[in-house]
């Protein structure tokens, strides 16, 4: 607040509103908790996030037992009533965007954007008719500002820093913790500015009581929390020797830049040529502006990519047109009604194949316990995946079903042509740690898939061929035939 310019904070933006405008404000929130996360594991965050709400508004406490309710479920009818109410506040008619601003500023206090939370203030946005590209601006404002920074004062901010060190000697391992947060997370995020000039440069965005905070020694801390205290996150992981069976594993930056949510494309095979490399597929992905590839297993997947390549453009090519076009083509996707001809190559592919299959499963297992132990930071994380990179994404989010705390890590997950069950009893899980959407891509002409897929089950329930019947709001099914086609 004092390099602000102001002697005492701001009242917080939410508490501006009247008090209709802040009840009916909670109320949305807690009606959307409910209706976004309804299952019983998912009571403490609702009730969590609605008290620390409803202190943030500066509500009376009396009203705390109904946002509890709708926080519970009841009430969802008055969703409309709630945000034409809020919607008439004075402070909102001019710049309704305003609500999309608070709730991030609520969100990242504590210097954890839990993906649950995000997932809210997106449909909290919507509900309000706010372009969702105003939350992207906001996150992406918040960080710009703190990069456009002089280098300058920052130097002279740290010298400042290493004389209090020298004097106080009791406080040494504290203050090279913070040096480490200084010169690893925030120099990752804006080129090593200290504290003071980081609330400087978010004053703009979050208002001068948000940016006081950002400038205590707890603000930075968040930050850290946010980003990873190591500084360089996802970029600067290498696994260092094997794991298991996995001999490669390694993240690999799509763009330049830092984002308060993160996106992984992982590839599902490489071959000889356009797609020889794992960035290649992921060119125009406009997810968010941090965006990583996950590198893996590049050997087997080369030559998985370069058998299947071969298949295509060989045999294939002459049995597609009759054999084909009277059994995978026509929906029949079993053992028995594949033709003899085709059935003489199966050795040309079930060694790599199966290897990959493997592979896959032990490289997803590890990326949940990489997610799990926050070297991306606290930051919301989107994955994205075709072939047997989904089936590293379905394996990592059944291994992080399997661990406690896992809730608030994954935000949305795309899976295209996953090779996997695709039975709802073993998707199930996985909706527990994903807290927006699963889309699962599948394309039922797929014959390709169907006929590698046969040697690693007698199933012809998968996942890439056809539709998830799962009825959970956040399983979207798509179906790419025309695509394809």
């Amino acid at each position: 607040a004092e390099h602000a310019g102001e002697k005492e904070p701001r009242v917080l933006l939410g508490q501006q509103l009247g008090e209709p405008g802040r009840f009916a404000y909670a109320a949305l929130c807690g009606i959307s908790l409910a209706w976004l996360f309804p299952e019983e594991e998912q009571s403490s965050f609702r009730t969590e996030f609605i008290e620390g709400f409803v202190k943030w508004l500066d509500l009376p406490e009396a009203v705390l037992p109904a946002m509890t309710a709708f926080a519970s479920g009841l009430g969802d009818e008055g969703t409309e009533t709630f945000a034409q109410i809020l919607l008439k506040d004075p402070i909102l008619k001019e710049n309704p965007v305003v609500i999309t601003q608070d709730l991030l500023s609520f969100s990242l206090r504590d210097g954890y954007y839990d993906a649950r939370a995000r997932v809210l203030i997106c449909h909290v946005t919507w509900l309000l008719r706010i372009p969702l590209e105003e939350l992207e601006f906001l996150e992406e404002s918040l960080l710009e500002s703190l990069k456009e920074q002089k280098e300058e004062e920052s130097e002279t901010a740290e010298v400042s820093r290493k004389k209090k060190e020298r004097r106080k000697m009791l406080k040494r391992y504290l203050l090279i913790s913070l040096a480490t947060i200084g010169g690893g997370t925030v120099i990752g995020l804006t080129g090593g500015l200290a504290a003071p000039l980081v609330a400087a440069g978010a004053a703009t965005i979050i208002g001068s009581a948000g940016a006081a905070a950002l400038g205590s020694t707890a603000g930075i801390a968040v930050m850290a929390s946010l980003f990873g205290a190591a500084g360089a996150g996802l970029t600067g992981y290498k696994m260092k020797k094997r794991v298991g069976a996995i001999e490669e594993f390694e993240f690999l930056p799509l763009t330049e830049g830092k984002q308060l949510h993160i996106t992984i494309a992982i590839t599902g095979w490489l071959c000889t040529g356009k797609y020889g490399s794992f960035t290649a597929p992921w060119s125009s992905m406009l997810q968010s502006s941090e965006q990583y590839c996950l590198a893996w297993e590049s050997k087997y997947l080369m030559e998985l990519g370069n058998t299947l390549d071969s298949l295509l453009n060989g045999f294939v090519n002459m049995m597609a047109q009759e054999a084909l076009k009277f059994t995978v083509l026509s929906g029949i996707v079993t053992a028995l009604t594949w033709p003899t001809s085709l059935l003489t190559v199966a050795s040309v592919i079930d060694n790599p194949w199966g290897v990959c299959l493997h592979r896959s499963a032990e490289v997803g297992k590890h990326l949940a316990h990489i997610l799990l132990s926050r070297q991306q930071g606290k930051r919301p994380v989107t994955l994205i995946g075709f072939s047997l990179g989904a089936r590293v994404i379905y394996f990592c989010l059944q291994e992080m079903a399997k661990e406690k705390d896992s809730q608030g890590i994954i935000e949305d997950v795309v899976l295209l042509g996953a090779p996997v069950e695709g039975e709802a009893k073993y998707w199930k899980a996985i909706t527990k740690v994903v807290s927006g959407r699963i889309i699962n891509g599948y394309c039922r002409g797929d014959w390709l898939l169907g006929f590698v897929y046969r040697t690693s089950s007698v199933q012809i329930n998968v996942a890439g061929l056809q539709p998830v019947d799962l009825d959970d709001r956040r399983m979207v099914n798509m179906d790419l035939s025309f695509v394809v086609s």
